[in-house]
């Protein structure tokens, strides 16, 4: 379906947040930048998390380990930039950043705003990225000065 140029700018208006997600997989921590997750259910406490094929920490979520949503705040961006564009698996940011484990062996990045565990519950495949129904296992408040950081894409055909 061709979508007019008007429309793509439409899409684009929705605002979301910005986070890093965490995981390890056979010893090795990855993450990305993503922006698609929403709460869709307050009992039991799920989220949904929109991530592309073939991203870092896809294959790690989808086997069920823990991975942490981490939630960008504007007290901190400086982290931020190490993600934007990707990086190099023999450049890990995760070699460069503060974080501590969780119970639940996630990655809690001590820039966050706050973080969240979290575990498949569910997937499916309705284009070209993979919907994740993610349960909640446990949240971890890290800095109370600031505010989440909200992202407004150019339009609704890029990030």
């Amino acid at each position: 379906m061709n979508f007019a140029i008007e429309e793509t700018l439409a899409i684009g208006k929705i605002p979301s947040g910005l986070f890093i997600i965490a995981t390890e997989n056979e010893g090795k921590i990855d993450g990305f930048l993503a922006s698609f997750i929403q709460q869709v259910s307050m009992e039991p406490l799920l989220l949904t998390i929109a991530i592309k094929p073939g991203r870092p920490a896809y294959d790690s979520i989808m086997k069920g380990n823990t991975f942490t949503i981490n939630i960008a705040g504007d007290h901190d961006k400086s982290y931020m930039k190490l993600f934007w564009k990707g990086y190099d698996e023999n450049d890990n940011p995760f070699d460069k950043l503060d974080f501590a484990r969780s119970k639940n062996n996630g990655i809690v990045m001590q820039q966050a705003l706050t973080s969240i565990d979290c575990k498949l519950l569910s997937s499916s495949k309705p284009g070209d990225h993979e919907l994740v129904i993610a349960q909640v296992l446990e949240c971890h408040p890290i800095n109370d000065d600031g505010k989440p950081i909200t992202h407004i894409r150019k339009n609704g055909m890029s990030y």
